[in-house]
């Protein structure tokens, strides 16, 4: 991914501190990647079909994180990439060592990897709309169609593994929605700490995660929201283009624009 980047395009004059905090951030969680191969191919690993799937998908996600670090490097060239995600890993760590999957079924951790790759590219493609840093710009539209594209991967294993586990929809929608509010876990909060903060500043996870989502929710856009929402219901074995599904959509808008005001109001 980084070869064919513009980068003698970068306008330093366009970068916005605010966006920089969180790209640092993301670049952290991206570049982890292997970790979760790690912990798939022990949950998978009589699958070799999907375990080969799956050491792709992480390799793309590094080549993520690799980007985004190079632009935060860029952009902040007192910066060091490697440094911080150094402090990262040391911080925080998912558990890997697991070899049944944490949804309590294969069918069911496909549809929790469906639900990251449905934010990542929600995420990624508003701060490509908002940015008017040309190389960000470039960098977030291949990382959202990336991700794109690993949505379908992962719902084609899970389409595999609905044959024989059979889950209901509800509990299909039940580990999505989980899924959903693990954003407000260690991870997103740590890895913001570890890219912007001071090591000598103790890290505390609620200012940490209000820190972090009070920029993120910021870039949000309805239709990155509505595409999500219906990608979600695919993923739970409902209709993406029913009144529900619509309903739904109003509804997650909403929240994210409520979340963002009193996180924004709590700021000021």
């Amino acid at each position: 991914m980084n070869v064919d980047i513009p980068w003698d395009e970068f306008d330093p004059s366009k970068v916005d501190p605010e966006l920089l905090k969180i790209v640092k951030a993301a670049s952290m969680v991206e570049f982890n990647a292997w970790d979760y191969a790690t912990y798939l191919n022990n949950v998978f690993a009589d699958d070799e079909e999907a375990v080969e799937e799956f050491n792709h998908w992480a390799y793309e996600e590094v080549q993520h994180g690799q980007s985004l670090g190079k632009w935060a490097e860029y952009a902040d060239p007192n910066w060091s990439h490697k440094e911080h995600f150094d402090r990262f890993v040391a911080g925080f760590r998912p558990d890997i060592d697991a070899t049944q999957s944490i949804r309590g079924s294969r069918a069911g951790e496909m549809v929790a990897r469906c639900m990251v790759e449905i934010g990542t590219s929600s995420y990624y493609g508003s701060i490509g709309q908002h940015t008017e840093e040309p190389v960000l710009r470039e960098i977030c539209k291949r990382i959202a169609a990336d991700e794109l594209r690993h949505y379908k991967m992962f719902y084609k294993n899970m389409k595999r593994y609905l044959e024989s586990e059979n889950p209901t929809r509800i509990q299909r929608l039940r580990v999505a929605l989980g899924r959903v509010l693990e954003t407000e876990d260690d991870e997103l909060s740590y890895a913001y700490y570890a890219a912007n903060c001071d090591p000598s500043t103790a890290y505390d996870r609620e200012t940490y995660n209000k820190a972090y989502m009070r920029r993120a929710f910021e870039f949000y856009h309805p239709k990155q929201i509505e595409r999500a929402v219906s990608m979600t219901l695919k993923a739970s074995g409902f209709n993406p283009q029913s009144w529900y599904a619509q309903m739904a959509a109003r509804g997650a808008w909403w929240f994210v624009r409520y979340r963002a005001s009193r996180l924004a109001a709590a700021n000021a």
